[in-house]
């Protein structure tokens, strides 16, 4: 089977699947494993380059509606007389369910039941072990600073959050992104922030500038201690490598408790 992926989380799932070697093409995003970095870029996954997918002639293409925006190519994509299959998770139970598709569609069934259920014992065993905090801790994840976005009450930020004894400070509102400000921020009263810039590279994000931003000066969610700047393949992208972030997450609230991430996928 030759394998388009349009969206950097379709193809670590199709990576965890065992499938690597069928991508014929992959989005410019696609970062992981490296040896995706080799295969043919058609573009980033809000502006394909349909014309591109086509040449290579694939026999399945696997989209998604992850990122605000990628309706246009979703659109293209079915209008192409190629098999495809279109990803939309929200929330942690739903890219279970997209690993099981995929599994399904690519001859992989087993493998991804099994992939699933070792993400479901991994957390299960990061859950036992987190302290129950009466309030528990409040995570603010900011997605982008200008304008101010967050994951809101569905999206999987907040059952990570939750699966560490932690509560996502929008969890209230039953959107997959908010967009708020800086007063916005102040008002939810994180006790930590959460710095995980979509598409933006670890070294690319400066601690400075967060700190010094005149509106948080003397809150503590806005101290060095208090801000972590994350890994936006372990946060930001719906597939099997949230496992290492959730590891992360909990290193960064329990150190005594948890080792540094240990899956490192």
């Amino acid at each position: 089977m030759r394998i388009v992926s349009l969206c950097p989380s379709n193809t670590e799932i199709l990576a965890c699947l065992g499938l690597t070697a069928q991508l014929i093409g992959v989005d410019h995003y696609s970062d992981w494993p490296a040896d995706v970095k080799k295969m043919p870029n058609l573009g980033p996954d809000l502006n394909i380059n349909i014309e591109k997918v086509i040449e290579l002639k694939p026999d399945f293409i696997v989209g998604s509606l992850s990122v605000p925006g990628m309706e246009k190519v979703v659109e293209r994509v079915k209008s192409l007389n190629t098999p495809f299959l279109i990803l939309d998770p929200h929330r942690l139970g739903d890219i279970f369910d997209d690993i099981i598709e995929v599994g399904e569609a690519t001859d992989r069934y087993q493998k991804a039941c099994d992939l699933v259920d070792w993400m479901k014992e991994r957390i299960e065993e990061i859950q036992q072990k987190c302290p129950k905090a009466n309030p528990p801790l409040r995570l603010y994840w900011e997605w982008w600073p200008k304008p101010v976005v967050s994951p809101g009450g569905k999206n999987w930020l907040t059952d990570l959050s939750e699966i560490v004894g932690a509560t996502n400070v929008f969890a209230d509102i039953p959107e997959d992104n908010v967009k708020s400000d800086w007063a916005g921020v102040i008002q939810a009263n994180p006790d930590y922030t959460m710095v995980v810039w979509t598409g933006i590279p670890l070294k690319n994000v400066k601690i400075e500038k967060i700190i010094n931003r005149p509106e948080w000066r003397g809150y503590p969610f806005a101290k060095r201690d208090r801000i972590h700047i994350l890994e936006e393949g372990w946060f930001c992208r719906p597939s099997p490598r949230l496992i290492t972030g959730l590891e992360h997450l909990a290193h960064i609230l329990y150190p005594e408790i948890f080792p540094e991430a240990k899956s490192f996928i």
